[in-house]
């Protein structure tokens, strides 16, 4: 096969989909540009890589775009197959790791003492540990405060394993059950443990829903609506 990807578009199409069918991780523009000399536009990539997905419309493999670039995922239908052929038990994640996530998500940059002030006890440092090494959040600054202690906030690669490209694209507090009102700091108590905990526990499991081999397992989901209590609250600085 004699392909000419930088004269023919469908040949470019081809070269894309081997590209991201191969690779292991969500690749960026810049990185799809480095198989070809003279390098495409990125408007010539981007109408190639729409039409590559509107191909896969109707497969079991969809292309999507993600914080971290572009990659071929499993669509969520076709999980209660795929699922049995893993043999490994999901990673579980503990109430107290899915707060200070959700804490750091939401309320982000914050300090390990503003997620304490939030949360009302002290943030145990395996959970930082934790989220750090599962490649969700990271210090991105230091609070220009004595000590000057490290501001956390999430990573691209949470976006991607949430399937998301921006923080925008989080569900709204207010939109969890109803949970919060405009405030985002009143909440209705009676509401706790209802819609707002399968919602926000979907958003969660979503990270293990299409692509990744570790599904993130909610440890405990009827604990999901102190979760939100949690991340809504406000931080108090002196």
């Amino acid at each position: 096969m004699n392909l000419q990807p930088n004269d023919n578009p469908d040949d470019l199409k081809r070269v894309l989909e081997a590209a991201l069918l191969a690779a292991p991780e969500p690749l960026t523009l810049a990185d799809l540009k480095r198989m070809f000399e003279p390098a495409p536009a990125n408007e010539v990539l981007r109408i190639a890589l729409d039409g590559l997905r509107e191909g896969w419309r109707d497969r079991g493999v969809e292309l999507v775009q993600v914080a971290d670039g572009w990659r071929f995922q499993t669509r969520p239908e076709m999980q209660p197959w795929i699922s049995r052929l893993k043999d490994e038990k999901p990673p579980r994640y503990s109430r107290a790791v899915l707060e200070t996530l959700a804490i750091i998500a939401y309320r982000q940059p914050v300090t390990r003492g503003d997620i304490e002030d939030i949360r009302g006890v002290s943030v145990n440092p395996n959970i930082i540990k934790t989220l750090e090494e599962r490649g969700w959040i990271e210090a991105i600054g230091h609070r220009d405060v004595p000590g000057r202690p490290a501001l956390f906030g999430t990573t691209s690669h949470f976006l991607s394993d949430l399937g998301m490209t921006s923080l925008a694209e989080l569900p709204p507090l207010e939109e969890l059950g109803d949970l919060v009102v405009p405030s985002e700091t009143a909440l209705i108590p009676e509401l706790r443990e209802h819609a707002a905990v399968g919602h926000f526990a979907a958003v969660i499991e979503v990270a293990g829903a299409s692509v990744f081999s570790a599904v993130v397992e909610v440890a405990e989901p009827t604990h999901f609506g102190a979760l939100i209590e949690t991340a809504a609250a406000p931080i108090e600085t002196a």
